[in-house]
């Protein structure tokens, strides 16, 4: 790598400016920013997959690590600043008292701004995000090894020797990296089907048995005057809430450390010492990695055929592959007969070199009968686009058609206007179980580089002509690239049959489809988006950059889509709202072109203040009868805040990756086609005042609050953002109900109070008894909600006795909301007054704010 203070370089299609490329960052070995970004080059195709879909924190040494004697100063990082490139993948994890916005490293371009800033020590949680951010469950066990006074690197070993007998024999086989420092990491790779809680606890188990059958070796407690002459298993890293150095990173410390992993033959080495970048970066050399088997685990679970045996004449072992004879009968993978159109797939691949899938006996038919070339309208089917970091970054692109994926590489990824087509390579077909795959495809085999999913969903087929034309509408995850549904039409264009185009083609009104959460789909002519969730904070927060400032409606939330004239609404959760608010759902009040806002319905009291306690009557009603009552006596409001696509919209219909203010100009476009006497459609204004007199004015009002957002923030679906904060004037919690009390006095026969919790695991944290804020209607209406989900044992975890008398348990189903004073040091709401039910939400969505 040159040696000059600043150089521009194009990583994976992303531009960077890497700056002082000659400073010094480990002054006792002279190493250099540059050497570091080399270094992070070479390792990137085996470290990304231990790292990739984990929120990182980093350890940022800016002016070098320092001396032994003298250590440069480090700063811990978990939140990401602004002048993160757009680029950088991320996830918003929800704390206990704030939220943070973590980066993904996912790809090399990213690995190379982290060593660009210094960012020498990358740690990582033992789980990964799915595509919307949501925390799944952990996918490998950690176990640290640290030696105490007295104690080294040998006896480090002899407690991982110790640790893998037990975990070989609950068929877990540990994978031991050195960590750079003084000790050794022993991971074992898990099916993904246990809580973290359950993980740690097994972790913690497992470090008391060693402890108790070596007392003279081994310690599990952390009190450090417990550890002279022995070794911590630290169990503690498998909390969710803890993070661990990534295997391949640096270490901060004099000198430039890695933690590497090893093989069990160089841990019985009586020479075994840390490695550090240098020597790492020849081992990679050689494309082998000890920690593919952790890594790489789930990715190799898909793999199905090619045993290895011996030729006839006695040779080496080979894998079976597959091809076609003179007459072009096909050959067979362990014996079944193969779809011809993988033929070439398995051809370049060694089952016993890669993790990719090979075919499974039963896909190879297919799930849908053979199409001619000449039919024009083909059902659809599954598809995936899947970020693939070889030799040159690319998209790969692939459809399914006749029991196969048909498959287009995408040098420069998918186009995002249809003024401008990109390449498309058409590649060998793959099989089925390809769409799930996401591993580590080993350096010397095809295709070598790290495979990650950018999006998948299913696809509606217009046209399919082989070798010529494929019209397709693809809906794809929330989250996703895609960001909702795409038409894209793939053209051939020259005389070599790989050589085609992608073009991104204008909306077809009507015929669109959209997968609903009961996986049905609907025809509906805009794409699916679920909606961008904002952060609770303070106005500290908001003091620097550019912010708006707009009222926080106390309502529900809804998504109004609007195509070929008919209006749906849909809540937070995916339910469809149409029928409860059909005075919303009118087309007189809203453009007659495709479109895609989000709002709050809110229901006005007499002052003309949102009322959470009117829009109570109006919720879960569907009959006819009982709506159009309901809507007699509590009319309601839709204030729209934000305007995600806009067919009428001059420079395209989807406006979600535009910056806020601009996303704004959009909406007062579009609020001028709106009625202007009569309809109960708004926008919500943008408040141009100081930010303590709106929050004034919105307590003088009786309002919630004031919702803060950044002027350039884009609108990210079904991810919570720091760009989005909430600044409320009175403290609310959305809770679970897993009980109730009943009353005596006036209120007997009804409720006496409410158990309440927030998921936690399996079962509820108590979070406290809520007996006050009820109406004499909300009492009934509470009895008949809970009927018919009684259960016979408590919900909760840690239920005091004296809450606990007298109480009905129930399943924990129905969500609710209370406002609060404070919590208190048993982690309980003091003071909590119940506000109402939230249809909108459902359990999995309650976090403690």
């Amino acid at each position: 790598m040159a040696t000059s203070q600043k150089e521009r370089v194009n990583v994976e299609g992303h531009e960077l400016t890497l700056t002082n490329l000659g400073k010094i960052i480990y002054p006792e070995t002279g190493t250099t920013k540059a050497e570091v970004l080399e270094y992070y080059a070479a390792v990137a195709p085996f470290l990304i997959p231990a790292a990739a879909n984990r929120p990182a924190t980093r350890k940022r040494w800016v002016h070098g690590v320092g001396t032994t004697s003298d250590p440069g100063p480090m700063f811990f990082q978990k939140n990401l600043d602004d002048s993160t490139p757009s680029w950088v993948p991320r996830v918003t994890i929800q704390h206990r008292e704030h939220s943070n916005v973590y980066p993904l490293v996912n790809n090399l371009a990213t690995l190379t701004w982290l060593a660009q800033i210094a960012a020498l020590e990358i740690h990582v949680p033992q789980w990964q995000v799915d595509a919307g951010g949501t925390m799944l469950p952990p996918d490998r066990l950690v176990l640290d090894l640290d030696p105490g006074p007295g104690t080294g690197l040998s006896e480090c070993v002899e407690v991982a020797k110790l640790a893998r007998s037990i975990l070989q024999d609950i068929g877990l086989d540990p994978v031991p990296v050195t960590s750079g420092s003084k000790g050794i990491h022993l991971y074992a790779g898990l099916d993904g089907t246990r809580k973290w809680e359950q993980v740690s606890a097994f972790a913690h188990e497992l470090a008391r048995s060693l402890e108790a059958d070596h007392p003279d070796l081994v310690v599990s407690d952390m009190k450090k005057t417990l550890r002279n002459g022995k070794v911590l298993v630290d169990w503690s890293q498998n909390s969710g809430n803890k993070t661990t150095i990534v295997p391949y990173s640096l270490r901060g410390r004099a000198h430039p450390m890695v933690a590497a992993p090893r093989t069990w033959r160089e841990l019985a080495s009586p020479k075994l010492e840390h490695l550090d970048f240098t020597a790492v970066m020849e081992r990679v050399k050689e494309g082998k990695d000890p920690f593919a088997a952790v890594a790489g685990g789930h990715a190799t679970s898909h793999s199905n055929g090619g045993s290895r045996t011996k030729n006839d004449d006695g040779g080496p072992p080979h894998s079976h592959r597959a091809g076609t004879g003179a007459a072009g009968v096909s050959t067979a993978v362990g014996g079944a007969a193969l779809n011809p159109r993988l033929a070439s797939y398995v051809d370049k691949r060694d089952p016993q070199r890669t993790p990719e899938p090979f075919p499974a006996v039963e896909h190879q038919a297919g799930s849908r009968p053979l199409q001619s070339d000449a039919e024009p309208n083909p059902p659809g089917g599954i598809f995936v686009i899947q970020e693939h970091h070889a030799r040159r970054f690319h998209l790969d692109f692939r459809l399914e058609h006749n029991g196969v994926l048909a498959s287009w590489a995408l040098p420069r990824g998918v186009p995002d206007t249809p003024d401008k087509n990109h390449l498309a390579v058409r590649t060998e077909d793959h099989p089925m179980e390809y769409a799930q795959f996401a591993g580590i495809i080993p350096k010397g085999e095809y295709g070598a580089g790290t495979v990650s999913i950018w999006d998948s969903g299913e696809f509606e087929c217009e046209k399919w002509r082989d070798g010529k034309e494929v019209i397709a509408t693809l809906t794809g995850k929330p989250g996703g690239g895609l960001h909702g549904t795409r038409r894209f039409a793939l053209i051939h264009t020259g005389e070599s049959p790989s050589q085609w185009l992608i073009h991104l083609m204008k909306d077809k009104p009507g015929h669109r489809t959209v997968l609903l959460p009961d996986s049905r789909p609907q025809p509906i002519g805009t794409p699916s988006y679920a909606p961008m969730l904002a952060t609770s904070g303070t106005t500290a927060d908001v003091s620097s950059g550019d912010w708006l400032f707009e009222l926080k409606w106390d309502g529900f939330r809804a998504i109004v889509s609007g195509s070929g004239g008919k209006i749906r609404l849909t809540s937070r959760s995916g339910i469809d709202m149409t029928p409860t608010y059909p005075e919303l759902a009118d087309p007189r009040y809203w453009p007659d072109h495709d479109f895609v806002a989000d709002g709050e319905i809110v229901a006005l009291s007499k002052n003309g203040r949102p009322s959470f306690e009117l829009l109570q009557k109006r919720m879960n009603l569907f009959k006819p009868g009982d709506v159009e009552r309901a809507r007699a006596a509590v009319p309601v409001q839709l204030m729209v805040f934000d305007l995600l696509y806009d067919a009428g919209s001059h420079g395209g219909a989807d406006l979600t990756s535009l910056p806020l203010s601009e996303r704004r100009e959009k909406l007062a476009e579009f609020r001028a086609k709106l009625p202007a006497q009569g309809s109960p459609i708004h926008v919500s204004e943008i408040l141009e005042h100081d930010l303590d007199d709106i929050l004034a004015s919105a307590g003088e009002l009786g309002l919630e609050g004031v919702m803060a957002k950044r002027a350039d923030s884009r609108y990210q679906p079904g991810r919570r953002s720091r760009s989005w904060i909430k600044l409320k004037l009175e403290r609310t919690q959305e809770v679970v109900v897993g009980g109730w009390r009943p009353g005596s006095g006036t209120r007997l026969g009804t409720i006496g109070a409410l158990l309440v919790g927030i998921p936690d695991g399996d079962k509820l944290r108590y979070a406290g008894r809520v007996g006050t804020g009820f109406k004499d209607w909300q009492l009934r209406d509470i009895l008949k909600r809970l009927q018919g989900l009684d259960r016979p044992d408590s919900p909760f975890h840690d239920i005091p006795a004296e809450d606990a008398a007298t109480a009905h348990w129930v399943s924990p189903e129905l969500v609710g909301e209370v406002t609060f004073g404070d919590w208190t040091g048993a982690e309980r709401m003091r003071h909590p007054v119940w506000r109402g039910w939230r249809p909108d939400k459902s359990p999995d969505d309650v976090e403690r704010a």
